[in-house]
């Protein structure tokens, strides 16, 4: 087996970042090039709260988050993925499962490698996580908050 794109999603929580280390490895034994994505919140669809913004306002929100984002990223990619022969940094607005699974097909993604949940996740398995696991054409590698991987049958 060869696999030449991996995609590893992050909300930039802890939890995303114990897959880091799998990616890595990944990436080390097939060569391939990583490509991270941190999809932003699309919050133009919410109904108003404390009175409604105005789309100005909500577009510089997202700017903002997008820069803030794309910082990150670079972060993450200078410091942790420095020996990785390539990696390609992707920041998407919209629901998170949803441009998992299109960037998928957009990029010919062979593997994702994530977390079984992110920040906002209460249970072992997260919804992010259940969408993509279920609906990804490709094989999905599932790490849990303590960053060992678990094998049920």
């Amino acid at each position: 087996m060869q696999v030449e794109k991996i995609l590893w999603p992050t909300d930039f929580s802890a939890n995303a970042g114990n897959a880091l280390d799998y990616v890595k490895s990944l990436t080390e034994k097939y060569g391939a090039e990583i490509n991270v994505l941190h999809v932003i919140e699309d919050i133009a669809h919410h109904k108003g709260w404390y009175g409604n913004f105005e789309p100005t306002h909500i577009d510089k929100i997202v700017e903002w988050e997008n820069r803030k984002a794309a910082e990150r990223l670079e972060q993450i990619c200078t410091l942790h993925l420095k020996g990785c022969p390539l990696y390609i940094r992707h920041v998407k607005v919209g629901d998170p499962a949803r441009e998992i699974l299109k960037l998928i097909d957009e990029e010919k993604i062979e593997m994702v490698v994530m977390s079984t949940r992110g920040s906002n996740g209460h249970f072992r398995f997260g919804s992010v996580a259940n969408k993509v696991v279920a609906n990804a054409p490709v094989p999905v590698v599932t790490i849990p908050p303590s960053g060992e991987p678990t094998f049920r049958n």
